[in-house]
């Protein structure tokens, strides 16, 4: 995401959104990597470690589409565009400042990984199914899109409706109150 630069006209300057971390703040610029960078490996190995399970679990046979990787890259994506629009956007920020690193990069970025795709993709191609390494290749593309579309859209509706029933309830027990006094 991008947001126009402070001090740019007209929105020509464009600088990167990380809802944890100021880089106009000298103490936040200066924070140690240190915790950042355990909280992505601790969260790679779990996600990393669960995808090779699923891969164990569901083995893609010769000549067929891999579909643990192919629904774990979707499943992951889905999740990342959940995670994304509740600590992403709006204002609103991680519970924690190693939360987005531990599961968004770490985690999910361990479980949906393009290198097993690509293994994937080049395994069908060595076994002489080249129509079908690209029918699984456009699919997982559109699919991982699709999922983050699909995943953050549903979550932007829910916390919205969400805020509008707060908004409500929080409204009639005013008036309530009102009422009575």
């Amino acid at each position: 995401m991008t947001h126009p630069a402070e001090g740019a006209e007209g929105g020509e300057g464009v600088g990167a959104i990380d809802p944890d971390v100021d880089l106009h703040v000298p103490a936040q610029r200066a924070e140690r990597q240190g915790p950042v960078l355990a909280a992505v490996a601790a969260g790679g190995a779990l996600g990393s470690a669960a995808r090779y399970g699923l891969e164990l679990l569901w083995p893609a046979g010769p000549g067929a589409l891999p579909w643990a990787t192919f629904w774990t890259n979707t499943s992951g994506c889905l999740l990342i565009g959940v995670l994304m629009a509740l600590i992403g956007e709006r204002g609103r920020t991680s519970p924690h400042p190693l939360l987005r690193p531990f599961v968004g990069v770490g985690v999910l970025g361990g479980f949906t990984t393009f290198s097993t795709y690509a293994v994937g993709f080049a395994r069908l191609l060595d076994e002489g199914e080249a129509e079908l390494a690209l029918a699984y290749a456009g699919l997982t593309v559109g699919a991982a899109l699709g999922a983050v579309w699909a995943g953050a859209s549903v979550t932007r509706l829910a916390v919205r409706t969400r805020e509008r029933t707060r908004t409500r309830t929080w409204t009639r027990a005013r008036a309530r109150e009102r009422g009575r006094g």
